[in-house]
């Protein structure tokens, strides 16, 4: 058994650079390390923004391509995002609302998160990211890399930033991981709890 975490500690991978679109995640992490005289460790937990992942998969959607349905149009109206853009919200969502009378758009995700737009992020005035489709697996695929590269036994989180319905403040949520259980059960006198774990 695992002994309980008394104590971490945490660095940034600095100076990264910026991603080009379907460029080779695990190999920008790799000489980043190697650049700052650091190196992976086993049991290293590897916090990778969703938005890092999602330009390593190229998830990059052009608006121009996107045709809005009357939906759409009438999201666009209500909260002035262009109905290219809501149309995506709405493609990548299973349920939504309008907080306040303009906005923001609180969208369930398909994948069972509740985000600002659908975790959909504008790229300029022509584009738009969507999440990683399946952050799950990528975090699997991104360990194995991470693994065979580093040779260190390592977790890996892909994390997202998001924005409260208020607009006051943002928090970090955890979509996907490999060898980090996203549960923390508890238990006490035949009780038990399952708690969604902080990234």
């Amino acid at each position: 058994m695992t002994p309980p975490t008394s104590a971490f500690s945490a660095f940034a991978l600095e100076p990264f650079p910026t991603l080009r679109p379907g460029e080779d995640l695990v190999a920008a992490i790799m000489r980043v390390l190697e650049q700052s005289g650091s190196a992976l460790q086993d049991q290293d937990i590897v916090v990778v923004a969703s938005k890092a992942l999602s330009v390593a998969e190229n998830r990059h959607v052009n608006l121009a391509t996107v045709t809005p349905s009357p939906e759409a149009e009438s999201l666009s109206a209500r909260t002035g995002k262009p109905a290219a853009l809501t149309q995506l919200i709405l493609d990548e969502s299973v349920s939504y609302f309008v907080a306040g009378e303009r906005g923001p758009v609180i969208a369930r995700h398909r994948l069972g998160f509740e985000l600002t737009s659908a975790g959909v992020d504008r790229a300029g005035t022509e584009g738009a990211w969507l999440l990683p489709a399946d952050p799950d697996s990528s975090a699997r695929a991104l360990r194995d890399a991470l693994i065979t590269f580093g040779g260190a036994d390592v977790g890996v989180v892909i994390a997202d930033s998001d924005g409260r319905a208020d607009r006051r403040g943002a928090t970090c949520i955890h979509i996907g991981s490999a060898r980090v259980a996203p549960l923390r059960i508890t238990e006490h006198d035949g009780k038990r709890q399952e708690e969604t774990s902080p990234t």
